[in-house]
């Protein structure tokens, strides 16, 4: 088998049905296999796994046991060659995976790999390239100083769309071989949430391996689902980065002083920042149901009553569709799964994303429509 992809889900049921959908869109001339580990949620993830993708395997936990020993159970079963770490918030792309498995293919001393996410908005989201957030590093971070040279939290070395070599993934997309990820042992479950993925990025450098940010792809990532800001999520990852300064960058007692120091100072300012909270979504004036079905667009006009709809199914004139948004003042677009791809869903959002719009989509199949509008708080479903 080729390619396995694990997801580990937490109460995101309205993401990862969609996510589902467009990696089995993207693995039908691949041998492969999905995996979803549960965390424990309290939604009905599984029973909606269980009845709409009976080909998946599904690891259901009864306690949420942290994304890193989940991930580990996920990859215990797999069989693949390669093994794919994905997020349930993400929506992949048709040739996502056959060209990241070629490009991997390519590589002598292939470690892992990373795609170039977007957001919601088809905004670039700076974490797909990283590199080790050493003391220095993070100091540049944290006071906002960044440049090629000093800017190497970011990856800054690289351009946007620049193929290259990083040194730290982000855990929302991760693929490496099998015999890699056993190598370094997997994640290691000292992480609950947050910093597993910095870990596992550098333990593979440490084997003598390079990590590669490969920008030819794209995937969304509904990033607000996942990291969600709040005082629990701040302490997982003020712990997560205490236990990566004591694992890789202890020196001696001064030095560590300076740096729990650090660490505490660092955790004081996002935690009065928690006070800044970004407005939740909230459905514009104006919105433009992208489809064909008259049953879907007047669902939707019943449930938001005070929103006038525009229907508009004929997008191959790009230039005319923009001058049809700044006319009729659109500010959002719900794309219908049922009839535009995924595939042609991002490429929309991505040729859209400078016209101020933001974008919704119902999944085939569903009685909802989802999406996010930034990438610092959670998006909105909305069920018909």
């Amino acid at each position: 088998m080729k390619l396995s992809v694990i997801i580990v889900n937490y109460n995101v049921r309205y993401f990862l049905e969609p996510c589902l959908q467009s990696v089995q869109d993207a693995l039908v001339d691949i041998d492969s296999e999905i995996i979803v580990v549960d965390n424990n949620s309290p939604d009905d993830s599984c029973k909606m796994v269980e009845k709409k993708f009976p080909d998946v395997t599904l690891i259901a936990n009864t306690e949420n046991y942290g994304f890193a020993k989940a991930n580990n159970q996920g990859v215990s079963k797999a069989r693949g060659q390669y093994v794919l770490i994905l997020n349930p918030d993400t929506i992949v792309d048709k040739d996502t995976f056959t060209k990241i498995l070629d490009f991997a293919k390519t590589r002598h001393n292939f470690g892992a790999l990373g795609v170039k996410l977007i957001d919601g908005k088809g905004a670039f989201l700076s974490e797909s390239k990283r590199g080790i957030p050493t003391p220095t590093v993070s100091f540049y971070k944290l006071i906002g100083f960044t440049s090629k040279r000093t800017g190497k939290y970011y990856a800054n070395h690289l351009k946007e769309n620049e193929i290259g070599i990083i040194e730290i993934l982000v855990g929302a997309f991760m693929l490496m071989t099998r015999k890699v990820y056993k190598e370094v042992k997997g994640f290691d479950e000292s992480y609950f949430m947050y910093g597993e993925d910095i870990d596992l990025s550098y333990k593979i450098l440490n084997k003598g391996y390079q990590n590669y940010y490969y920008p030819d792809t794209h995937t969304i990532h509904y990033k607000g689902e996942s990291t969600i800001k709040n005082a629990l999520s701040l302490r997982h990852f003020h712990q997560a980065m205490e236990i990566f300064y004591r694992e890789h960058f202890k020196i001696n007692k001064v030095y560590d002083f300076f740096m729990r120091l650090g660490i505490e100072f660092w955790y004081l300012l996002k935690f009065f920042g928690l006070k800044k909270k970004v407005k939740p979504d909230e459905l514009p004036d104006i919105i433009a149901y992208f489809g064909t079905d008259k049953q879907v667009y007047n669902k939707i006009k019943t449930v938001s009553s005070k929103v006038t709809f525009f229907q508009y199914s004929d997008i191959k004139n790009m230039n005319r569709f923009k001058a049809y948004v700044k006319e009729k003042k659109i500010k959002e677009v719900i794309f219908d799964n049922n009839d535009v791809s995924y595939h042609k869903i991002i490429a929309h959002i991505l040729a859209l994303k400078e016209t101020g719009l933001t974008f919704k989509i119902k999944p085939r199949n569903c009685n909802y429509f989802f999406g996010s509008n930034n990438s610092e708080s959670r998006g909105e479903v909305i069920t018909f």
